[in-house]
C-alpha cells in the first residue's frame, strides 16, 4: 500500500513544481507589468502569486513527508502533515485576501483624499488575459490530480491558482472600467480587487473547514462506508457488520468495523475470517492503508 502512496504523491508533487514554476514567471510578469503600466491592481496580483509559492512548497514538503511509511514513533504513519499544509495552505490564502484588501482600502482612501491616481495603460490588459487563461488551466488540471490521488492539501493549493484567476479577472474589469470610464473612474481596479477579495476569503473558509475535518478524524464518506460493509458482508462466514468507522490519514484511510461470526465457530476460525476480511478491504479500489476487524459472536 505505501508504494501506491509513494507513487500518488510523487504525482502530487510534479503537479506542484509545475505550478511552482509557472507562478514564479507570473509574478515577475505581473509586478513588472504593473510597475510599468501604473495598475495597483497588476502589482498586487504579483505579490499575492509570490506569496502562492511559500505555500506551493510548503505542500511539496508536506506531501513528501506524509507518504513516509509509519516507523516506531508513527505506527499510524505521517499522514497528518498533508492536513496541516491543506491547514496552513487555508491560512496563506486568507492572508493573500487580507493583503489585497489592505492595499485596496489604502488607495481608496488616499484617493478620496485628492492623491493623484493614473490611469493603468491598455496594454496591461494583455497580461492579465494571459495570467486568467494560465491560472485557470492550471487550478482545473491541478484539482483533478488533487481528487484523483485523495490530496485535500494539493486540492488547497489548486485554489490558489483558482483565486489568483479570480484576482485577475476583477483585475481586468477594474483596469477595463479605468479605461473607458476615464477620469473619475480610476479607482475602478481597487473596488474589484475588493470584491474578488470576497472570492478568496470564501475559497479559504471551504478550505479550512475540510483541513479542520481531515485533521479532527472527519467522517469520510457515507459511499466509502457502505463499500467497506458490503465487502465486508461478502465475506464467507461474516453473518453482518457494523460500527463501520473510517478516517483520512494523507493520502490514506483508516478503517475499524465489528464483524459477527457464528457463535459455535473457534478462536482460530473466527480469526481466519477476520482476516479475510481485511485482505479483501486492503486489495479493493479504496486507498486503505490499514483496518481493524473486531470479532464478535452472534448471540442466539
Amino acid at each position: 500500500m505505501n508504494g501506491d502512496i509513494q507513487a500518488r504523491a510523487a504525482a502530487g508533487r510534479s503537479v506542484i513544481a509545475t505550478g511552482v514554476i509557472l507562478n514564479l514567471l507570473l509574478s515577475a510578469a505581473k509586478i513588472a507589468g504593473g510597475l510599468i503600466g501604473r495598475s495597483n491592481a497588476l502589482i498586487a496580483d504579483g505579490i499575492e502569486s509570490l506569496l502562492d509559492l511559500f505555500s506551493s512548497l510548503l505542500i511539496w514538503g508536506a506531501l513528501k513527508y506524509a507518504a513516509k511509511p509509519p516507523d516506531e514513533d508513527h505506527p499510524y504513519g505521517h499522514g497528518k502533515a498533508e492536513s496541516l499544509a491543506s491547514l496552513i495552505g487555508a491560512f496563506v490564502l486568507a492572508i493573500a485576501g487580507a493583503l489585497i484588501a489592505h492595499n485596496s482600502i489604502l488607495q481608496l482612501i488616499a484617493a478620496s483624499h485628492g492623491a493623484p491616481v493614473h490611469l493603468p495603460s491598455p496594454w496591461t490588459l494583455l497580461i492579465l488575459i494571459g495570467v486568467i487563461a494560465i491560472k485557470e488551466t492550471l487550478y482545473q488540471f491541478m484539482a483533478r490530480r488533487a481528487r484523483r490521488i485523495g490530496s485535500n492539501a494539493l486540492l488547497a493549493d489548486a485554489w490558489h491558482h483558482r483565486s489568483d484567476a479570480v484576482t485577475s479577472i476583477a483585475a481586468f474589469i477594474g483596469i477595463s472600467i479605468s479605461l473607458l470610464g476615464g477620469p473619475g473612474y480610476e479607482v475602478a481596479d481597487d473596488w474589484a480587487a475588493l470584491f474578488a477579495c470576497v472570492v478568496i476569503f470564501y475559497s479559504s473558509y471551504n478550505m479550512l473547514k475540510l483541513s479542520l475535518g481531515d485533521m479532527m478524524d472527519a467522517r469520510v464518506s457515507p459511499d466509502a462506508e457502505r463499500t467497506v460493509m458490503d465487502i465486508t458482508c461478502a465475506v464467507p462466514g461474516v453473518i453482518s457488520a457494523e460500527k463501520c468507522r473510517i478516517r483520512k490519514s494523507g493520502l490514506s484511510y483508516i478503517a475499524d468495523l465489528h464483524i459477527r461470526v457464528g457463535g459455535d465457530i473457534t478462536v482460530r476460525q473466527g480469526h481466519f475470517i477476520s482476516h479475510q476480511v481485511k485482505d479483501l478491504l486492503m486489495a479493493s479500489a479504496l486507498p486503505l492503508e490499514d483496518v481493524t476487524v473486531h470479532v464478535e459472536p452472534e448471540e442466539g
